[in-house]
């Protein structure tokens, strides 16, 4: 089925939905589909996914069938589809939720050719009437989103997924895509057996998420430290996961008495209250949903600033699944878990009384959490490992490589646990040989009269966490078991007395100290966004599209994203035609929505006497002063120099005279921003260092013999020089 259209898939993509370039896979994907070959996509949240079905449906002739899991899932993504087109009819869906006069339109829309999506649920698809109609339909492909839910082996698993491949038979074959966000290799086989598609082109994409901070924190004062975490970033966008549906309850009153705007979302509530409160979620009348894993799957917010796991989860596969809804526009994301072993101690008591093959199935899985949550490891490493990815470099982006745990040899520690294992007969749980170990006289220790025997308090310089610390270290170096028929009970396998006969090195990592506040804060601050949008103009633009989203009743995101904004905060569009260089900004949608934001920063670019990037050209005799205040905003504004530079038609050179001038004068600046991006940290510190302990005078030309010209440019060193007067002279 090969697509008779000449126009590039670029021009395209920038003309629909206003981006310049395709993600990873994005074009190899489209073009398979456009092709007509079957086609599974692997690809993280955030990564894309919808666009590889939602472009080549514009393209193809016909009408293109997703089948989607989530009614609210549905309706955002109709809503997003409708946004980029200036025809309402592009994109219906058909489900439970619509009365037969809204039934009867969307079939109109198919029939008359102006739908190019539908979509519907797995429920809807199976029913008579519909598959009769649809046999009428030109079906360009099918899309099964959240594919994942086919498999028994997935986290989401839905019996009626399973259904999907004899229904499209019935309805008439056409080619497949199969997309979803996390597949181990099984998931992934039993997903393309089930739809018949095992000869499919495959789309592995990286699971790395460069712009996600992942941190774990010990489970102290949670509550508080989530309240100070959300005022320290007010107005952003998260969610906070519990795995109770009374810890959701109890933590959202807390969080309302303490002013902040939040809802509870947990399979509880009636339905009804379940969508208000996801809807007012999405439109922005609340900043934070506190929920049990129920929520998510259905959100397609693309602006999440944080995710907060007051619990630790059961899988990794389903936190990695849940830390993946922050940050799906590539902003900022902040991914914190706080971890206590007690949590995991509970979850092992939940599956007792289940089948020994499901115990051992949620053993392994809660091993992997904890050696997560543990391990001295890089964060992102460890997940992706999970996922059979190698990641070779560290990501520098997480609590592990920001704030490195110190590592110490444990290996004589585990030996004492282990023997005392040993000793004992196998018959006790961790707790109890970490007070054996520690010299404590509780009672269970008497009643054994383990305080009697040799080792008891050979650890005693050490206490009862620090011993069940080694112990879990141990499990998961895997020279302990645990039982699984006596749940808890530690026991020693070939590993582990080979262990005792011929101890290897094992490196122990002490726990994060997180009681310096301000290191606190740091690490809880994640990336930032970029720092050269105008945050005034930012924050003006969002509360315009606040406005514009109450008006029509759609959320905030559906009209311009947030590196929309932020990239009109730095060009300062005037103009339709300018508003479509915006990233993210096609020509529908600024023909739908620009010409408020036009009109306002056109108001505020007036007002406030901006030179905008477009008209930076050269111009008459430069005014001194204003020059200064131009320099001074623009730095602020973290502007490159070199834009600086040209905007005042100056050589850079010229530019650092002026910028010596106005700190010498006694004005502070920082070009941090700039100097980061041009020289290495070493470097920096080397000459700050000369100026600071080594110069007698400020003279370039004896900072250039000392430091040496070929290890320093000129321009570096006066760059260093007016960062070491302006931090410590002004």
């Amino acid at each position: 089925m090969k697509v008779g259209i000449d126009v590039s898939l670029i021009e395209v993509l920038k003309k629909y939905f206003g981006f310049t370039s395709f993600k990873g896979n994005q074009e190899d994907i489209i073009k398979n589909v456009l092709d007509g070959k079957d086609t599974f996509v692997l690809m993280p949240t955030g990564g894309g996914k919808s666009l590889c079905y939602q472009l080549p449906s514009l393209l193809l002739e016909g009408t293109s069938i997703i089948i989607s899991p989530l009614i609210a899932l549905m309706k955002n993504q109709v809503d997003a589809m409708r946004s980029f087109s200036e025809d309402d009819g592009v994109a219906h869906f058909m489900n439970s939720s619509l009365n037969k006069a809204a039934i009867n339109r969307v079939k109109h829309d198919i029939m008359d050719g102006k739908t190019k999506l539908l979509y519907v649920a797995p429920e809807s698809l199976t029913k008579e009437e519909n598959i009769q109609f649809l046999k009428k339909v030109r079906i360009s492909f099918y899309a099964i989103d959240e594919a994942h839910c086919i498999s028994e082996w997935g986290h989401d698993f839905r019996p009626e997924y399973r259904r999907i491949r004899p229904i499209i038979n019935e309805i008439g074959p056409a080619p497949i895509i199969a997309l979803t966000a996390t597949a181990t290799p099984k998931v992934q086989h039993d997903i393309q057996k089930n739809l018949g598609m095992l000869d499919a082109s495959v789309f592995k994409s990286s699971f790395r998420r460069h712009n996600l901070y992942y941190e774990v924190r010990p489970k102290k004062n949670v509550t508080k430290e989530i309240i100070k975490y959300i005022r320290n970033n007010s107005g952003k966008s998260g969610i906070i996961y519990c795995l109770s549906r009374k810890k959701v309850e109890e933590l959202t009153e807390t969080l309302r008495v303490n002013n902040i705007k939040a809802l509870p979302y947990h399979a509880g509530l009636d339905s009804s209250t379940r969508t208000q409160n996801q809807d007012n979620f999405l439109m922005e009348e609340v900043d934070v949903i506190v929920a049990t894993i129920a929520f998510g799957m259905g959100i397609d917010k693309p602006d999440v600033r944080f995710v907060i796991h007051y619990d630790i989860p059961k899988s990794l596969e389903g936190y990695y699944q849940e830390t993946g809804r922050a940050g799906r526009d590539g902003g900022e994301g902040n991914c914190i878990a706080f971890y206590s072993y007690k949590d995991i101690l509970k979850l092992e008591k939940f599956m007792q009384g289940k089948p020994i093959s499901e115990q051992e199935i949620g053993k392994q899985l809660l091993l992997e959490t904890v050696s997560y949550a543990e391990s001295s490891v890089c964060r992102p490493k460890q997940l992706l490992n999970y996922f059979g990815e190698v990641m070779s470099e560290n990501c520098d982006n997480c609590d592990n490589c920001l704030h490195p745990k110190i590592l110490f040899e444990g290996k004589d520690d585990i030996v004492l646990v282990l023997k005392t294992i040993q000793l004992v007969k196998e018959k006790f749980k961790a707790d109890h040989i970490a007070n054996i170990l520690a010299g404590n006289k509780t009672s269970g220790i008497k009643s054994y009269s383990h305080h009697l025997l040799d080792i008891f308090g050979k650890g005693g310089n050490k206490d009862v966490n620090y011993w069940n610390m080694v112990i879990r270290q141990a499990l998961i170096a895997q020279l302990i078991q645990k039982d699984i028929e006596n749940y808890g009970l530690l026991k020693l396998d070939k590993k582990g007395l080979d262990f005792i006969e011929k101890p290897g090195s094992v490196m122990l990592s002490e726990n994060h100290d997180y009681s310096d506040t301000d290191a606190e804060e740091d690490a809880l601050s994640g990336p930032d966004r970029s720092g050269a949008a105008d945050e005034e103009l930012f924050n003006i633009l969002k509360n315009l599209r606040k406005k514009i989203s109450k008006q029509i009743n759609l959320p905030p995101f559906i009209i311009f994203q947030d590196p929309s904004l932020e990239d009109m905060a730095i060009q300062y569009p005037v103009t339709i035609e300018e508003l479509q260089n915006i990233t993210g900004v096609g020509a529908g949608k600024a023909r739908k929505y620009g010409a408020e934001f036009v009109d306002l920063i056109k108001t505020y670019v007036e007002e406030k006497e901006i030179i905008r990037p477009q008209d930076m050209v050269v111009k008459s005799v430069v005014n001194k002063s204003n020059l200064k205040v131009f320099i001074i905003q623009s730095i602020d504004r973290k502007m490159d120099l070199e834009d600086i530079a040209a905007a005042k038609n100056l050589e850079l050179s010229e530019l650092l005279d002026e910028i010596e001038a106005i700190v010498n004068a006694g004005t502070k600046l920082n070009i941090d921003y700039y100097l980061n991006n041009i020289m290495e940290k070493e470097h920096q510190e080397d000459i700050f260092n000369y100026f600071r302990e080594d110069a007698k005078t400020e003279s370039l030309e004896e900072a250039m013999n000392e430091l040496g010209e070929d290890n320093y440019s000129e321009e570096e060193i006066r760059l260093m020089r007016i960062k070491f007067i302006s931090e410590l002279g002004n």
